[in-house]
């Protein structure tokens, strides 16, 4: 019978390469579960981060409750509530662009959120163009929205009056897509005043608009105050102006800067 004979040196160096594998395997090994433990780590907040940007801010969900469980009756009509407009309110309000507003609403009529991107919360105090201020809806009756445009789109007379920006066909010229939501054809205005309160001056509007995305029937009431112009529109389809036309003209018509 043979006898394999295994030197010192030989065992010493098959130990040697014996420790190297297990240490490589051991740090594989390691390196796998530090990977695993990463990948779920990014898992985890990934997740976080979706649950974080998808989730509504608090204060909308109080905006969709109905108005008049957070307005105050209007002391002419307690049909209506009131709604004012306040530096909480809007971006516009709070850097000075836009003046205190307020109108009446009934009071199943329900806030609605308004697109960041649309609210001019990005641009301001330095807007080129009309923003959203706020906007407000009731499936049975129609729609109203608070539209502001920077003067100097207008006229580049600072603090003008809106008589001095045009007559109210030139004013509609330039303001009439944000009342329709599209395009504004001037064939869709079927009247147009001018109403005087107190030292401001108001531009009324009736349109119908078939093709307007907002509705097929708009009203709307413009005026110039500091470094805006104020719009505000009232939209209707053809059901909802034919059961609700006379409530809707009299939110037009309490419209107030």
């Amino acid at each position: 019978m043979a006898t394999v004979t295994l030197s010192s040196s030989c065992c010493s160096s098959c130990l040697n390469k014996f420790k190297i594998k297990a240490s490589h395997s051991v740090s594989r090994n390691l390196v796998t579960l530090k990977r695993r433990e990463l990948l779920k780590g990014v898992a985890l907040s990934s997740l976080i981060v979706s649950v974080e940007v998808e989730a509504p801010p608090p204060h909308s969900l109080a905006r969709e409750v109905e108005v008049g469980s957070v307005l105050p009756p209007s002391p002419s009509d307690p049909n209506f509530v009131v709604f004012k407009a306040s530096t909480k309110d809007t971006p516009a309000l709070r850097a000075g662009n836009v003046q205190p507003y307020q109108f009446i609403l009934p009071p199943t009529w329900k806030q609605t959120r308004v697109a960041n991107i649309l609210s001019g919360n990005y641009c301001q105090p330095k807007c080129a163009e009309p923003w959203v201020e706020v906007k407000f809806e009731d499936e049975k009756q129609g729609k109203v929205q608070v539209v502001a445009s920077p003067l100097i789109r207008l006229t580049n007379k600072p603090n003008a009056l809106i008589e001095e920006i045009g007559n109210p066909e030139k004013l509609i010229a330039s303001l009439g897509p944000f009342v329709t939501g599209n395009t504004y054809d001037p064939d869709e205005l079927l009247e147009s005043s001018i109403e005087k309160i107190g030292d401001q001056t108001y531009y009324k509007y009736l349109l119908e608009t078939p093709f307007a995305l907002t509705g097929s029937h708009n009203l709307a009431k413009a005026t110039a105050k500091g470094n805006s112009v104020v719009l505000f529109v009232v939209s209707a389809n053809d059901k909802q102006w034919q059961s609700s036309e006379k409530t809707l003209k009299a939110m037009l018509d309490s419209f107030r800067v």
